[in-house]
């Protein structure tokens, strides 16, 4: 026995391709796809719309299953983290451009919401050096909002249910901007207690 410290185990080594990555994949796949059943549909043709909303609904769930496995599993991985909001920009960002598009939802909702969620990447990126800021209640709550009113716009909901449809949309447009709000603020205290 030399005295030496026993050198201690690696940490298993997360293989990048694994369920939650695929999940991740398998919604990016489905962007086009959703793009092209609306595209089909122009909002107009029942069948494509519940195809389309089908669709988007199967993406949007991949992304509580994806983040569930990786968590309870073990399989976290510097790709999935990097994968995952892009496929959920493109998910919702796609749906809420060919909405806009097909005269179903003002261009300025869509206009708020994309300048929020790529102005707050742009924000992860100048302070990841300083440290990593966790999703808040907020953020979770606006993605529910946003994906809701999303299907509530492709869903060919009859008269009165309609009406519900922009109320939903107006809930997620106030969350977006106010957890937006509330994202800068504390990336600008981390920057600070960082730097400072």
């Amino acid at each position: 026995m030399t005295g030496a410290a026993e050198p201690s185990p690696a940490a298993p080594r997360v293989p990048v391709l694994n369920a939650a990555n695929a999940l991740t994949l398998l919604r990016l796949v489905l962007v086009p796809v959703f793009a092209v059943s609306v595209v089909v549909s122009e909002l107009t043709h029942v069948g494509w719309r519940i195809v389309a909303c089908l669709i988007f609904v199967g993406a949007a769930f991949t992304d509580l299953v994806d983040g569930w496995i990786a968590r309870r599993f073990g399989l976290v991985t510097s790709v999935g983290k990097v994968a995952d909001p892009i496929a959920d920009k493109a998910l919702t960002g796609v749906a809420l451009l060919l909405l806009s598009f097909y005269d179903q939802l003002p261009w300025w909702v869509t206009g708020t919401i994309l300048f929020r969620e790529l102005g707050i990447t742009a924000l992860r990126f100048w302070v990841i050096r300083h440290g990593v800021i966790a999703a808040s209640r907020g953020g979770k709550i606006k993605t529910a909002l946003q994906t809701l009113a999303i299907i509530w716009y492709l869903w060919p909901m009859p008269a009165p249910l309609d009406l519900v449809g922009p109320w939903v949309m107006g809930a997620a447009v106030a969350v977006t901007v106010v957890s937006g709000l509330d994202y800068v603020v504390r990336a600008l205290r981390l920057r600070r207690q960082k730097t400072g």
